[in-house]
């Protein structure tokens, strides 16, 4: 047994948990999901061929580390054989270090600012007064306001939810609040404020946050974060009692459905519905209604994960990343029994932020394929995959640091940039 697994299977008995499911079938769901099935190998882990794909790759820069993909077309897959041309046009100027974005339904924009504002934008891409009732944020480091999504009765409750790095006593943690946004006389506040839910434990820091906001069909909140990046709360990532480098599942109250996979634990958070997260801040669900996140790896090491409940996506004991000085992380290992691969990695980083899965027409060739944000690729990362494996990757380059995507009820891209505080829409590219 490496020692990886004895570390894994240590920290499952610790929490009183039943260690035989991660030593025997690694990558099955919890009961009353969907079965457990053994981790697949062999011909099931071929890519399917793809008519589309093309014979160059949109990654040419050397990788950061020597690591192998365990599955074909794990990462560095080919670009499509016919590129899509895009047209690009700033509609939106003036923003300060925007963080997230959603449509209203009257085709307006909300928008979160890192320092601690909301602004809500014009059809004509004005940028209102900031919006009044906000709570205080730290937004020092990659603190501050982060993402904000509407409840989904939001037509006739008008309550939207937003994540914000709290600053508390001793420290800081990623904080979820819902509001009603109330509008009148050319002014907006939220009112009825409430924290729904902490992240716990509080840590002094300003990094690895998260975090994004995802409604799931049955009307369940998905809510990402880091792990808070240092080496002393990196582990924690492992670590079920602690709200460290998780995805959770609540209610609109905060509450932990009675369906997640550890409630009735005793010392795991019933919140959890996966675990092993470094740094999760793109969030969406498929055309099937199933969470797919993209999260932040060291140097390297970026991923595509499909969380499900109860699985352990391996950070920090396992990943496909490298320290920033070059060193190791942990053992230097890329797969472990008990952890989940990656559907896809990168390396190097394109440095995620932002997910929308596209679903209109506009853009025929995207149909339903995976739009990320990128701050070190600077631009759009489109991923097309057949069932759950990635088959061509495209890079859009906009030569901005992409925190938020959004695709808009006309079907063009939207595409959130913060250093310049702008945003960019994308469209087809008109034949001459």
């Amino acid at each position: 047994m490496t020692r990886t697994l004895t570390v894994l299977l240590a920290t499952v008995a610790a929490l009183g948990l039943d260690a035989s499911a991660f030593a025997q079938q690694p990558s099955g769901d919890t009961a009353g999901q969907e079965p457990r099935s053994p981790r697949i190998e062999g011909e099931s882990f071929q890519a399917p061929a793809a008519p589309s794909a093309g014979t160059s790759i949109a990654e040419t820069a050397p990788p950061n580390t020597e690591y192998k993909p365990l599955l074909p077309n794990q990462t560095r897959s080919p670009e499509p054989a016919q590129k899509t041309q895009v047209e690009t046009a700033t509609v939106v100027k003036g923003l300060q270090s925007p963080w997230a974005m959603e449509f209203l339904p009257d085709g307006r924009m909300i928008v979160t600012e890192k320092a601690g504002t909301i602004r809500l934008i014009a059809k004509d891409g004005t940028v209102g007064q900031p919006v009044a009732g906000v709570p205080k944020v730290d937004a020092r480091g990659q603190g501050g306001l982060l993402d904000i999504a509407l409840s989904p009765g939001f037509a006739s409750d008008r309550t939207v939810y937003f994540s914000y790095s709290e600053p508390r006593e001793k420290g800081n943690g990623t904080t979820v609040a819902k509001a009603k946004l109330v509008e009148s006389d050319g002014k907006a506040k939220l009112d009825d404020l409430k924290v729904i839910f902490r992240q716990m434990p509080t840590y002094d820091g300003d990094k690895h946050f998260g975090s994004r906001l995802v409604f799931a069909p049955d009307g369940k909140l998905f809510v990402t974060v880091g792990e808070r990046s240092d080496k002393q709360t990196r582990g924690q990532a492992q670590d079920l009692s602690s709200g460290l480098g998780k995805v959770f599942r609540i209610d609109t109250d905060g509450n932990a459905p009675k369906d997640n996979p550890y409630v009735g634990s005793e010392k795991a958070k019933p919140e959890i519905w996966s675990y092993g997260h470094r740094n999760v801040q793109a969030a969406a669900l498929d055309s099937q209604g199933r969470l797919w996140t993209v999260e932040h790896g060291p140097r390297g090491g970026d991923e595509l994960n499909r969380p499900r409940p109860g699985l352990n996506y391996g950070w920090p004991l396992v990943t496909y990343g490298i320290e920033y000085s070059g060193e190791k992380i942990g053992d230097g290992q890329t797969q472990a029994g008990g952890s989940v691969q990656p559907v896809y990695y990168w390396d190097p980083v394109i440095g995620p932020s932002g997910l929308a899965i596209y679903n209109k027409d506009l853009f025929p060739a995207w149909k339903d394929q995976f739009l990320i944000g990128g701050l070190v690729s600077m631009g759009v990362v489109v991923l097309k995959l057949d069932g759950d494996k990635v088959v061509t990757e495209e890079r859009i380059p906009l030569e901005h640091r992409v925190r938020d995507v959004k695709v808009g009820p006309d079907g063009a891209v939207y595409a959130v940039t913060e250093d310049d505080g702008q945003i960019v829409k994308l469209t087809p590219k008109k034949s001459s």
